[in-house]
């Protein structure tokens, strides 16, 4: 199976940085997130992926004083930077195609998977929050952000596709640098986007870099089946994952695609001890730092239920959302939540637990009771892997590479060493040949 690490400030719990251990001011601090990736390619990670927002969120003083999530790294400023310190382990960036243009991004990730020897990714998404800070004071509809998406990739991906391999022979006797002939200019005109080309960044190492995607919407699956290689999403019940995988798997050869060109990594959020009680004792920890009302608040804001669960007792019944409502925010993720609540009926105290990973599956265990939730994941095609959320950092990391990976390794689940060079080595996935140029023989 393959693992990818989710890393978000100090970590991906609403406690997280009031832990003792944890990072404080590690959306501040290059060094500790040097310390992470180092961890994580020791561990044999196939990537480290950073989530992002263009906007601080929940603006309610009470989120904002006990949260850690205002500040955050641009991934591609920290990227860069934690690519010239580790040797193998994949560097995957959210940018979002409603706040960006296709041309900035394709020169951003074709110079990253240059500087880092072939390990970038995208993670494309098409931006959940921040419009009031590019002239956009309403969300835009959340189909035409998939259709601006959909053409954001054709223009990206085309614009790697500028320069043959063999564009540039720098011969200095000579005095050839470059063949014109093996230069395509795009000449994109659509809906959104006008770019001629060609892109003055030389094709990535990859052909492109990895694609990965976290929409599991209806729009969001047709585009994951349509251009994504990595799909990270939020599962917390087997058979609904195993519905999941299979159904996205399903839409491939509609786009000429088969199955093994797409990896599906649900989120887990481990919470690991010696004993089942030494992790209960760990969770509960963090569960008791973190503000319940500031949490429920900011969990309201992202998911968009129509409740305001700060408002409601602990001990509540959360009331069942309005079937009619909908969101222009996270239409997936809030439609997990709706069939979470709809089918364990929880107390708010209960739910706020479920979603203590932002809706993503929470595991608390011993190494092999964690391995074997993992492992019957793995075999019952209900993921290729799994993109771990770390509940505090460093902690969460060094618990996992110390206590999870060996078990993962002896049941021969999981590499002991890095074979390849490139995340599309690392993930299985073929090189992307360019469309414009076949390659010419040797000789």
């Amino acid at each position: 199976m393959g693992l990818g690490a989710f890393l978000s400030g100090s970590g991906a719990h609403g406690g997280s940085w009031r832990h003792p251990l944890a990072d404080a001011d590690a959306s501040l601090n290059f060094e500790r997130y040097r310390h992470y990736a180092q961890t994580l390619e020791r561990g044999c990670f196939d990537a480290l992926f950073l989530n992002d927002n263009v906007a601080v969120g929940e603006l309610d003083p009470r989120v904002l004083a006990h949260s850690s999530y205002s500040l955050r790294w641009d991934p591609l400023t920290l990227l860069p930077a934690l690519a010239v310190v580790t040797r193998h382990i994949g560097l995957v960036a959210t940018a979002s195609t409603s706040y960006n243009e296709p041309y900035n991004l394709a020169r951003k990730f074709a110079s990253l998977d240059h500087l880092s020897g072939g390990r970038a990714g995208w993670n494309l998404v098409t931006g959940l929050i921040g419009g009031e800070n590019f002239n956009q004071p309403q969300p835009p509809d959340h189909d035409l952000r998939y259709e601006r998406a959909e053409e954001f990739f054709d223009v990206a991906s085309g614009l790697w596709d500028s320069w043959a391999d063999d564009a540039f022979p720098r011969d200095k006797a000579s005095g050839v640098w470059l063949d014109p002939q093996r230069m395509h200019l795009l000449q994109h005109h659509g809906r959104h986007f006008q770019v001629q080309g060609p892109l003055n960044a030389p094709r990535p190492v990859q052909g492109w870099p990895v694609i990965a995607q976290a929409g599991s919407s209806g729009p969001g699956r047709e585009l994951a089946a349509r251009c994504a290689e990595l799909v990270f999403t939020a599962q917390t019940d087997l058979a609904q994952a195993k519905v999941f995988y299979a159904g996205l798997k399903e839409r491939l050869p509609h786009y000429g695609r088969h199955a093994g060109q797409l990896k599906i990594f649900p989120g887990i959020a481990p919470t690991v001890g010696r004993s089942l009680n030494e992790a209960e004792e760990k969770y509960q920890q963090l569960q008791e730092l973190q503000d319940p009302q500031a949490q429920l608040k900011a969990l309201s804001y992202l998911l968009d239920l129509g409740i305001d669960l700060s408002r409601l007792a602990l001990h509540a019944p959360v009331p069942l959302p309005d079937d009619g409502s909908s969101t222009e925010r996270h239409q997936s993720r809030r439609q997990l939540v709706v069939e979470l609540i709809r089918r364990e009926r929880p107390t708010v105290a209960q739910l706020l637990r479920s979603l203590s990973a932002s809706g993503h599956k929470v595991l608390v265990g011993t190494p092999g009771q964690i391995v074997d939730e993992l492992a019957t994941w793995y075999q019952e095609y209900a993921a290729d892997g799994f993109n771990v959320l770390f509940t505090h950092l460093p902690g969460a990391i060094d618990d996992f590479v110390r206590l999870i990976t060996p078990q993962l390794q002896r049941r021969g689940l999981f590499r002991r060493r890095y074979t390849g060079r490139t995340l599309r080595e690392h993930l299985g996935l073929a090189r992307v040949e360019n469309r414009f140029f076949k390659a010419r023989e040797p000789g």
